[in-house]
């Protein structure tokens, strides 16, 4: 991720708070009425499962962004049928400093192709009942994210 400069904004820095919130973007992919998760395997979320998906690149729509991700965590394709909401995850120190900021935007889209599979990013995938988490650990508004995609997907008249 670029600043404007042409510098590469790494974040998050050990011991340093961030300059500004980081733009992200996220995908709930349905298959046969099932939502695809995975546990992430890097703070702030490290093993709780969300949904796909990661930084905004320069020059890439937020769409692109969430299908990119999508691809690269898991080696999923899916085409978008709407967006769904924006997800805020900050976090602070013992001091109440900032210690990270992203805002997602999470799309909720179809299943095209790939199995999902595990890798740096992922540490484990599973195809859920979008409105029956039963427990898992989960990031804070998965929940929510998952019962608004669920309606979307249903009002788009993409499957069952």
């Amino acid at each position: 991720m670029s600043d404007g400069s042409g510098q590469v904004i790494r974040f998050p820095a050990a011991g340093k708070a961030p300059a500004r919130p980081v733009l992200a973007a996220s995908v709930a992919v349905f298959r046969d009425g099932k939502v695809l998760l995975a546990t992430r395997t890097k703070p702030p979320a490290d093993q709780l499962w969300s949904l796909p998906g990661g930084k905004v690149e320069a020059g890439e729509t937020l769409e692109e962004a969430a299908l990119r991700e999508l691809d690269e965590e898991v080696g999923v394709q899916a085409r978008i049928l709407g967006f769904n909401r924006h997800v805020e995850i900050f976090g602070r120190d013992a001091k109440g400093g900032v210690t990270h900021h992203f805002v997602v935007a999470s799309f909720v889209g179809e299943w095209l192709s790939g199995e999902p599979r595990t890798g740096p990013e992922a540490g484990a995938v599973m195809w859920a009942d979008p409105l029956k988490l039963g427990g898992l650990p989960t990031t804070r508004e998965l929940g929510d994210v998952l019962r608004r995609a669920h309606q979307i997907r249903l009002e788009a008249g993409a499957g069952s």
